[in-house]
């Protein structure tokens, strides 16, 4: 039986080997000419310890938390009329109002009355055009 190399001489040789393929002295050269001066023969860096500050940066004020406040509303249009299922999952009550703007010029728009959404209320807003819905949406607004 042959004796295994240990851990610490294997790790060793390949650190070897690493350091001469991709040192910062090693350029390639082509047979018969002189090596171009490129990057790796630029003098090293020099940094001046009094440019460096002393303590870190001072760092920007985080922003306020979000305020968690609004009902999650659901919006479906079938034909012309709209609903919207909206749902109350903040501490805060929301009034929540449905607009509808209609696709003809000549059918009038709506902004439905302000509806009161309690904490871990639901409730469901309904309005309607003559004909075609071009857009609907609903607004909130603090009690």
């Amino acid at each position: 039986m042959r004796a295994r190399p240990s851990r610490a001489v294997s790790l060793l040789f390949t650190s070897l080997i690493l350091t001469g393929l991709l040192g910062p002295g090693a350029v390639a050269q082509t047979s018969g000419s002189e090596p171009e001066p490129g990057p790796e023969a630029a003098a090293p860096a020099v940094v001046d310890l009094a440019e460096i500050a002393a303590e870190p940066p001072v760092q920007p004020a985080r922003p306020a938390p979000r305020d968690l406040f609004g009902a999650d509303c659901d919006t479906e249009i079938s034909g012309s009329q709209v609903t919207a299922y909206c749902h109350n999952g903040y501490p805060e009550t929301d009034l929540v109002r449905l607009h509808v703007e209609c696709d003809r010029w000549w059918d009038v728009d709506g902004d439905g009355a302000a509806v009161a959404v309690d904490p871990a209320g639901s409730v469901d807003l309904v309005a309607r055009c003559w004909k075609e819905v071009r857009s609907a949406w609903v607004s909130h607004q603090r009690r």
